[in-house]
């Protein structure tokens, strides 16, 4: 099994449980980034009609819930909306949620979706997830109309400088792991989750691979102790 097949089989495993240990462990403050991002993302596309947003590794479809009600709450007419995934069992959860939306069992550098055919694709908390992640960004190249935009939320490795800094560490590496674990019953996948944002690369080197699939950075923000960061790029 390689590293992605070991990934997605994670995911699988704790998919029933994954909305409440999100919830939990964020304290609810991730439903704060998301409702950011979707709300920027719309404010910088500027139109009031929307043919597909395209929601990548969509998991349990927390960002299809928050696309769907802020494009309503903007006024903005979204005509449809497509969940990919590669973790069946993590879709399997969404499916049962939102039984309207069109969900697609493919990972993010093999997507079946026509070229130029979004509006939006989003990837929250999942990017760090793709092993081949130049070729992601290539493929959402591919699919994105012009000027179409990625909306990129993730945790991201920041430089430690302050006492606030160590504490979100702690909370990362230590707190998070044992509560995680018990939840799910799955200690090793959140023990994979501050590994994987030690591994992960800074935003900046993050802008640098956008750019080199023609997307091009237009919007970068931390939020909550730089915790969480958000990306918009543009196709150009």
């Amino acid at each position: 099994m390689d590293k992605q097949e070991k990934i997605v089989s994670m995911f699988n495993d704790i998919a029933g449980r994954y909305d409440i240990a999100n919830r939990i462990l964020s304290m609810g403050i991730d439903k704060s980034w998301r409702n950011k991002a979707c709300n920027k993302a719309l404010s910088l596309y500027n139109k009031e009609r929307i043919e597909k947003i395209v929601d990548v590794a969509c998991g349990t479809g927390d960002m299809i819930d928050f696309w769907k009600t802020i494009a309503n709450k903007n006024g903005i007419e979204l005509k449809n909306i497509v969940g990919v995934d590669p973790s069946v069992g993590m879709m399997d959860v969404a499916k049962q949620k939102f039984p309207e939306v069109e969900f697609i069992e493919a990972g993010a550098a093999q997507m079946p979706l026509d070229s130029n055919s979004a509006d939006i694709i989003s990837i929250s908390y999942g990017i760090r997830n793709v092993v081949q992640r130049q070729e992601a960004f290539d493929e959402f190249a591919r699919v994105l109309k012009k000027d179409g935009l990625v909306v990129i939320s993730e945790f991201t490795k920041q430089e430690k400088t302050n006492i606030l800094d160590h504490l979100t560490d702690f909370y990362m590496n230590k707190v998070l792991p044992t509560i995680g674990g018990i939840i799910s019953k799955n200690k090793e996948a959140y023990r994979y989750l501050p590994d994987s944002i030690d591994e992960f690369l800074t935003s900046d080197n993050l802008c640098k691979e956008l750019r080199q699939a023609g997307l091009e950075p237009i919007h970068v923000k931390s939020f909550s102790m730089k915790i969480s960061t958000l990306i918009i790029a543009r196709k150009i």
